[in-house]
């Protein structure tokens, strides 16, 4: 690194990257030579080699869903997503993980590059037909992606351990915290600063497994899996948008005490097995004003306390302040009281509650949820949510044109309704043990092996999430 600072340095390589998406998309449907594709690449190379210049050498590495330059993270405005995504299937698909340039780079070679870059996608081993061609450039090389999520690896199975580990014990740490504070005794911030560190550490590199454990719902537990859930979705979706860790750790904290002020709702009301009257209801709506007074008593007026006080007061607003508490006039609701309100809304849906028995199943949620984006919820933010979640999300019970019955197990980035799914019972009906099946898989023909053809309840086939998940 020069003396110039990190930020300073990368500043243009969001879009060093984004044109790179752009020129792949480019040559794919244009002769190599066509301007098109030339004009292109002189623009990538105008934002590449200066870049290349200063640094000596460049690293361009796929880690999980994003992209790398030099070890550091590249994070791009919303307009960049598509091209972003499309370069991390493109990567995939031909098992690509980084592109090291060791030199400033001639346009010459850079055609020659996207040329091999564009037919190893239809060789049977992608990788090696592409290090063969691009082997005679001497400005770069190519490195193999490696997949670290891969459930045929030997860490995976630490991975999910530690990820689970990670999970109960955020809601062990909540469920007593909750009682002290209920209790009367003061809490100490340190703990769950450390506890939600953890998890923001683990949803920077495992995010789609950490998600994954917010589909496991618990009745008798409720308020607190709800807790950590909400803090769980609020950091991934706040890690979409490209926040730094610092903030990412403030949004999970902040998070995790969002209704802090159902500790004064009486049990009889909070633990009723039917329908509130309208006199409970009331009394329900007054948790935000509740979950104020309980923050400034236990931490005071220092900034982190009152972030925390607006939050627990505005999550039920709604974007179109349609929600509770009802104010005399509208203000901008606060950035975190939009990504929790949202986080909130979807893990409360998709919960069995002790007034709302049967659960959601995620994708209606998520329909219930596009029919609100705009009106109650950020518009803006619910693209980045959905893009998050999946079409399909983790633990959707789904039924596939080939009569197999799964869980959806992992979103795709690129193909929102093409995850991969935990098969659990075969195309003849029968219990198997369960494998996985990505069904952006295709056949040699072109068309998808296999393909969703309804989504399906858990509760009417007595399915166990948390014995498929965890």
């Amino acid at each position: 690194m020069t003396g110039k600072g990190k930020e300073e340095v990368f500043a243009g390589a969001k879009d060093i990257i984004n044109q790179l998406a752009v020129i792949i998309r480019t040559a794919a449907i244009h002769d190599p030579g066509n301007i098109a594709v030339t004009t292109a690449v002189d623009k990538f190379l105008a934002l590449l080699n200066p870049l290349i210049a200063s640094e000596g050498e460049l690293t361009l590495e796929l880690g999980g869903e994003f992209f790398y330059i030099n070890e550091t993270r590249i994070r791009y405005p919303l307009e960049y997503l598509p091209n972003f995504d499309f370069l991390v299937r493109e990567f995939k698909k031909r098992g690509l993980g980084s592109i090291v340039f060791k030199d400033v780079i001639k346009a010459v070679d850079m055609q020659t590059f996207f040329k091999a870059f564009i037919s190893s996608v239809f060789s049977q081993t992608p990788f090696e037909t592409f290090s063969e061609d691009v082997g005679n450039i001497s400005s770069l090389n190519i490195g193999k992606l490696r997949r670290v999520k891969d459930e045929a690896e030997v860490g995976e199975v630490d991975i999910r351990r530690e990820v689970k580990k990670s999970y109960f014990n955020a809601v062990s740490y909540t469920k007593g915290v909750i009682n002290k504070i209920k209790s009367g005794e003061k809490v100490g911030i340190k703990k769950a600063k450390r506890v939600v560190e953890g998890m923001v550490d683990l949803i920077l590199e495992q995010e789609q497994l950490l998600v994954g454990m917010t589909a496991i719902k618990d009745y008798d537990e409720y308020t607190y899996h709800h807790s950590v859930n909400v803090s769980i979705l609020s950091v991934a979706l706040g890690q979409r948008l490209g926040l730094s860790k610092k903030v990412l750790t403030e949004i999970g904290l902040v998070a995790l005490f969002h209704d802090i002020g159902k500790i004064e709702i009486p049990n009889e009301i909070l633990n009723k097995p039917t329908s509130f009257t309208d006199d409970e209801w009331s009394i329900m709506k007054r948790h935000p004003f509740w979950g104020v007074r309980a923050i400034l008593r236990q931490r005071g007026f220092d900034a982190m306390s009152m972030r925390s006080a607006i939050v627990a007061f505005e999550h039920h607003m709604n974007f179109d302040f349609s929600g509770y508490p009802r104010t005399r006039k509208r203000f901008e609701l606060d950035f975190y009281s939009k990504i929790i309100s949202l986080a909130d809304q979807y893990d409360g849906m998709t919960s069995s509650r002790v007034y709302s028995r049967i659960p959601m199943s995620p994708d209606r949620a998520l329909s219930l949820m596009m029919e609100r984006a705009g009106k109650q919820l950020d518009p803006i933010l619910f693209k980045f949510f959905i893009n998050m979640i999946g079409v399909f999300p983790v633990g959707t019970l789904v039924m596939l044109d080939t009569k197999e019955l799964g869980l959806v197990y992992q979103s795709e980035a690129m193909f929102l309704d093409r995850p991969k799914v935990l098969v659990i019972i075969n195309g003849k009906g029968e219990k198997v043990d369960s494998y996985i099946v990505d069904l952006t898989e295709k056949a040699p023909g072109g068309n998808f092996l296999r393909t969703i053809v309804k989504t399906m309840d858990p509760n009417k086939y007595k399915i166990n999430l948390a014995e498929y998940l965890l």
